[in-house]
């Protein structure tokens, strides 16, 4: 064989050398162009998809699988998904944070975004709001829900925004009812018993209305208050009576229905301050939402919290809502809640 012959493979390996170099700069030319692009992206806003999820607190008293608290996995499921991801909401029920009135000062200082709470700790920042707390104002479930989203409680929300917090939506709060841990069949029952109540100045004339001592007490201690006799009843929905264990120690309930306080969803203005249009109406929209989903939950575990007490031993009583009414009616002419005459006759003429 002639020496010769083997260089045309000599050729082609060095051609394919030669493309392999070239490709490698082509490469390294790519590998540079896209970490450019990377940096003047991040740098100047342009890819937010590699942008992290800021993350937001949202406090909850409750207890996880609570109608409320499921509302508050839902708002916060629907506004990550409407800001695509770029805000994650985490929860922190069972009072992780705080109590409500807790709570609702550290939304207006910024601490933490969102808060879910009844009415009642709202009205020590905002007095306007506690026409709600007025008893017997809403004639039905349905009744409250056409107030709510009405010019009245459209008011409310948006009036909010003068003491530091926004109102984004409205929680269904069930009808608040009596229950003791001795017989409880009528307005004569309650008579000299320690009620434990809400820190709320109609509450509390209520409870004296009734003829019983209101005792203010934070949710979280109730159980204990009532085991050791701290107090002998409390008021609340049926969920709450339940969830929290109530039920165990106080075994009599009667449904008088004294008042629907609505659970507020708010922001703290500070956050909501910095959002752009487009998230505020995401927001709020994600809120709309999420009531509609929790006002379903809400009515599905009241039926089986009901029929879990039952079933425990539970004495249930319907009251005499007249003989209810009545008792408590002269809290209307009282001289420290004439401001919200206004709103109850707005109220009252709402269908």
């Amino acid at each position: 064989m002639r020496k010769d012959e083997g260089r045309p493979s000599e050729t082609v390996f060095l051609c394919h050398i030669l493309k392999l170099n070239e490709e490698v700069v082509k490469m390294k030319k790519i590998g540079i162009l896209l970490l450019i692009a990377v940096f003047v992206g991040v740098t100047f806003g342009a890819v937010p998809v590699f942008a992290a999820a800021k993350i937001l607190k949202l406090a909850e008293v409750h207890p996880k699988g609570y109608p409320t608290e499921m509302g508050d996995q839902k708002f916060s499921e629907l506004f990550e998904k409407l800001t695509q991801g770029r805000y994650k909401i985490q929860v922190y029920g069972n009072s992780q944070l705080g109590s409500e009135n807790d709570v609702v000062e550290q939304a207006k200082l910024g601490v933490i975004e969102f808060v879910r709470v009844s009415t009642s700790p709202a009205i020590s920042v905002f007095p306007e709001i506690g026409v709600y707390s007025m008893p017997y104002l809403f004639r039905s479930q349905d009744h409250m829900w056409n107030v709510l989203n009405g010019p009245v409680g459209q008011h409310f929300l948006a009036a909010m925004e003068k003491v530091g917090l926004v109102g984004v939506g409205y929680f269904d709060p069930g009808s608040r009812n009596f229950y003791t841990t001795k017989p409880l069949k009528s307005v004569a029952d309650l008579k000299g018993l320690k009620i434990r109540v809400q820190p709320n100045p109609i509450m509390v004339n209520l409870v004296k209305l009734l003829g019983a001592t209101p005792t203010p007490i934070a949710y979280a201690e109730v159980y204990s208050a009532l085991q050791t006799g701290v107090v002998d009843g409390a008021e609340n929905n049926v969920p709450s009576w339940v969830s929290q264990n109530h039920y165990e120690v106080a075994k009599n309930f009667i449904k008088d229905a004294h008042a629907r306080l609505p659970e507020l969803l708010m922001v703290s203005k500070k956050f909501w301050d910095t959002l752009s249009a487009a998230d505020k109406k995401a927001m709020k929209d994600a809120a709309k939402e999420a009531t509609a989903f929790q006002i379903k939950a809400w009515n599905k575990a009241e039926d089986d919290y009901l029929a879990q007490a039952k079933a425990k031993g539970c004495i249930v009583s319907e009251a005499n809502i007249a003989e209810f009414q009545k008792a408590v009616a002269p809290i209307y002419a009282m001289p420290e809640y004439a401001s919200y005459k206004q709103w109850v006759d707005k109220i009252n003429a709402t269908k």
